[in-house]
């Protein structure tokens, strides 16, 4: 099975098209105002429309507000919801919609605990530990990490990937998914489509040689 992929924070329609033509799976965009790629609901809605058939929108929150996640839905009906913050469970399961819920990874975080706690979730996906809310750029102990099976969902690699280290990942960790960020980003924030490129092409020469 191949790994798919999520590339997240997206502004600009030219930089999502590139990401559908590079092999994306998934288009995140961030919900969040402290964020530099913070994207206004309208917007959302636009840069979606230029994915893919079979291409997922993702929506990106922090402790979000239930009327603002039904805004969202409204605006992108078939997008996936992920969960950021200190979301409970119950609050992610309410919209009755596939969701991803974020963990944020360090020693003494138990990833079994947190996959049984949030067992309606589609995936789990771990990023780095940050006080902060939202990616470091920086990689964890992947160590850290049980096997796949011990969990009862789906798991994406998430947090400092980029062309460089994701086929390593890929190869030794085996994921669902992987996530990017600030590993195809020019300057903090802006996309840049030669990194899109390459870490799509970094997957996928990744995949070909587990075949």
């Amino acid at each position: 099975m191949r790994t798919r992929i999520k590339l997240c924070g997206f502004q600009t329609e030219d930089t999502v098209r590139a990401a559908t033509r590079a092999g994306a799976d998934a288009v995140g965009f961030v919900f969040y105002p402290p964020s530099p790629r913070h994207v206004e609901v309208q917007q959302a809605g636009q840069l979606a429309r230029c994915l893919g058939a079979w291409q997922t929108p993702v929506a990106l929150f922090v402790n979000p507000q239930a009327d603002f996640v039904n805004s969202v839905i409204a605006e992108i009906p078939n997008v996936l919801l992920q969960f950021h913050g200190d979301e409970s469970p119950e609050f992610c399961g309410s919209f009755q919609r596939p969701y991803l819920k974020a963990i944020r990874m360090k020693a003494g975080v138990d990833l079994r605990l947190e996959s049984s706690r949030f067992h309606s979730a589609q995936a789990l996906l771990v990023d780095s530990w940050s006080e902060a809310y939202g990616g470091t750029g920086h990689t964890f102990d992947w160590s850290l990490l049980p096997k796949a099976d011990e969990l009862k969902q789906a798991l994406v690699l998430s947090g400092g990937l980029d062309a460089s280290n994701v086929e390593q990942a890929i190869q030794g960790l085996r994921p669902y998914g992987v996530d990017v960020s600030s590993g195809i980003e020019s300057t903090r924030g802006v996309k840049s489509i030669e990194k899109i490129e390459m870490f799509c092409k970094a997957v996928q020469k990744a995949d070909a040689g587990l075949l």
